[in-house]
């Protein structure tokens, strides 16, 4: 077990805020706070736990699935799940777009991450989302132009990385060709999933901002909270935080357009009590 002061220093090495290891682990914001400024002198062990389950590292190599017969000739050997993919750090946009059909992924700094199919609830809330914006864009006739995925971002616009957020917004059209996005959205949502949501809290969230995204939001199904970053400043603890009894502002917008959790919440209430 982690002492506080190895707890310090991981967390210190991984750039994870107190809200990132609290989204991660379940902990309580205010307890990772207590911890982490030395207000709670002896935590308790469930809870110390599942901070070191949190400031785990990341897999060194990440495992996709493909069909018979399609593996590349890059996939060095076979495991309980899947093939194992021995150049990451090397991908391209080549290799991406060489996939086949059925192969989901993100390709983030030449890594390829495995995209599962999301569950229904995650689809549910990122649907709803969506309709509050594009409603709110279309009844203004705004530029900015949303979207669902999947849909491929060239965020740094180099052959090294292409994310499928889950919904984003594009106010600048330039950067609407037929093929992709090219360069970062203004506003970035993912709702997160078991398969994905570490990469979402923690190497996505350092991507967003150093591309330029001005807004990030994290929607917490599990816990029914909402957590965003607003990267105009290049801040990354500029945060705000909210329950799903809330509405929730779009702040590019200058908080004119909200998102109303409690009325998603009550419209999907049978698929969020199922994941209780």
């Amino acid at each position: 077990m982690m002492t506080l002061e190895q707890m310090k220093k991981r967390k210190e090495e991984l750039e994870y805020t107190n809200e990132a290891i609290s989204l991660l682990s379940g902990v309580p914001l205010s307890t990772v706070n207590k911890i982490f400024n030395g207000a709670t002198k002896s935590p308790r062990y469930s809870t110390i736990m599942a901070i070191e389950r949190a400031l785990a590292p990341e897999p060194e190599v990440l495992v996709l699935r493909d069909s018979a017969g399609t593996a590349p000739a890059d996939i060095d050997q076979e495991t309980d799940h899947g093939r194992v993919w021995s150049r990451q750090g090397t991908y391209t946009l080549h290799d991406y777009l060489a996939l086949p059909d059925d192969i989901r992924v993100e390709l983030i700094d030449g890594v390829f991450y495995n995209m599962s199919s999301p569950l229904n609830v995650h689809q549910l809330i990122a649907g709803e989302i969506h309709r509050v914006i594009a409603t709110y864009l279309r009844e203004r006739k705004a530029t900015c132009m949303p979207f669902i995925a999947p849909a491929d971002v060239q965020l740094d616009c180099d052959d090294k990385t292409v994310v499928q957020p889950d919904v984003f917004v594009v106010c600048d059209r330039d950067k609407v060709p037929r093929a992709r996005i090219f360069g970062a959205p203004d506003l970035v949502i993912e709702v997160l999933s078991p398969s994905t949501r570490k990469k979402d809290i923690t190497i996505k969230t350092q991507k967003y901002m150093n591309a330029g995204v001005r807004e990030y939001w994290l929607v917490d199904p599990v816990r029914k909270k909402v957590l965003i970053y607003l990267f105009e400043n290049h801040d990354y603890n500029n945060m705000l935080l909210f329950g799903f009894d809330q509405k929730v502002p779009v702040n590019i917008f200058g908080g004119d357009c909200e998102v109303d959790f409690a009325d998603i919440s009550e419209y999907l209430r049978y698929w969020l009590e199922e994941g209780e």
